[in-house]
């Protein structure tokens, strides 16, 4: 199926995409490979059952608008969602996460147009929060930045997928990436709310209700990872964030924005053993990571510095409830990722509710 002529499916439900035939598998792979809306990787091949069975899990009609791309003014129906979603391989227990993460996305904030058409080659960042991670056996432990179960891959790729093949973000097209990295081809986690107890979920310190699952849709360029195994002192472990950070500001983007840092159970320890919260990591993060215009001088960028503007204060932060502060990974080891903004303030994160509306 894809976007074309009205066609009846024969159960009643009316679809708005034109169904093609194919009489195999091969020749299905072979469709979407030469017609632009497969990222490469094999794909499910999206029946008229299968994207009702979608439909029907999340209780969409095929008409229903998810989100709207603001700058083409492009409606997003659930009918078209679902069928990238089958195309990824997503189960319908998947498709409530891939509609909120397209409904997080279009918001204004977000600005789903400039963060995906630029040079600068970010990638949507999906963090999941609340009861639905356990339903769909997500893991927020080893390997969590690359895909450690079926569901983050499946969904993550969805979401890509819907940009590709409805809002033409592909390379060369809208996607106008001079190098983009991993995450573009899929990129989504849940958060380790069990282990990172006692602090709060990064949805409910968002404004989601308990038991209500959440996903948190962030414009990011690629992470840093980084190590400091050789304190327990919550000020030295930050103290080497914070020196990520300023080196993102000098080597990439001096401007404020969101940024996240993920912090796996080594290094979560060591802060809660001292009593430090999630809202005492995002200050000292904030108080400490600024950079002055001169210090572009030492990493190659003095054509950008003069007598006017060479003193003046540049923070990662515009206040410390912009830092995405993310409990997940593995058992051992004292790293930390570090997950720059795509430009600044000109995209910020966006958190929608799964399943339900908390507006209305």
């Amino acid at each position: 199926m894809d976007a074309g002529p009205v066609a009846d499916y024969n159960q009643g439900v009316q679809f708005q995409a034109r169904t093609l035939e194919a009489v195999d598998d091969d020749t299905v792979q072979q469709l979407y490979r030469e017609r632009g809306w497969t990222d490469g990787l094999p794909v499910v091949a999206p029946t008229p059952a299968r994207v009702e069975a979608m439909l029907a899990y999340g209780g969409f009609t095929p008409d229903q608008v998810i989100g709207v791309e603001l700058v083409k003014q492009r409606a997003l129906t659930a009918e078209k969602v679902a069928i990238n979603a089958v195309l990824a391989g997503c189960l319908p227990p998947d498709f409530p996460v891939v509609t909120a993460a397209i409904e997080a996305m279009c918001k204004e904030e977000f600005l789903v147009h400039g963060a995906t058409a630029s040079t600068g080659g970010c990638a949507v960042l999906l963090v999941v929060n609340g009861p639905i991670r356990r339903q769909l056996a997500m893991s927020s432990t080893f390997s969590v930045l690359a895909g450690p179960d079926r569901a983050s891959v499946c969904i993550g790729r969805a979401v890509r997928l819907v940009l590709r093949n409805l809002l033409e973000v592909r390379p060369g097209e809208l996607d106008r990436s001079t190098l983009g990295h991993p995450g573009k081809l899929s990129w989504c986690l849940a958060e380790d709310e069990e282990g990172g107890a006692p602090w709060l979920p990064l949805g409910a310190e968002r404004g989601i209700p308990d038991e209500v699952s959440s996903v948190t849709a962030f414009a990011a360029s690629a992470p840093r990872q980084i190590m400091n195994e050789w304190t327990t002192d919550p000020v030295e472990l930050l103290t080497t964030v914070v020196a990520e950070i300023k080196a993102t500001m000098l080597h990439y983007s001096i401007w404020s924005g969101n940024y996240a840092v993920v912090l796996p159970p080594q290094i979560r320890a060591v802060l809660h053993e001292a009593g430090w919260s999630k809202a005492d990591v995002r200050r000292f993060v904030y108080e400490h990571a600024v950079v002055r215009r001169s210090d572009w001088e030492r990493v190659g960028k003095a054509a950008v510095v003069n007598d006017r503007n060479r003193d003046f204060e540049y923070r990662a932060l515009p206040s410390p409830d912009h830092l995405l502060v993310i409990a997940a990974g593995g058992e051992a080891g004292g790293f930390v990722a570090v997950i720059p903004p795509w430009l600044g303030p000109k995209s910020a994160a966006t958190t929608a509710a799964i399943g339900v509306c908390i507006d209305c």
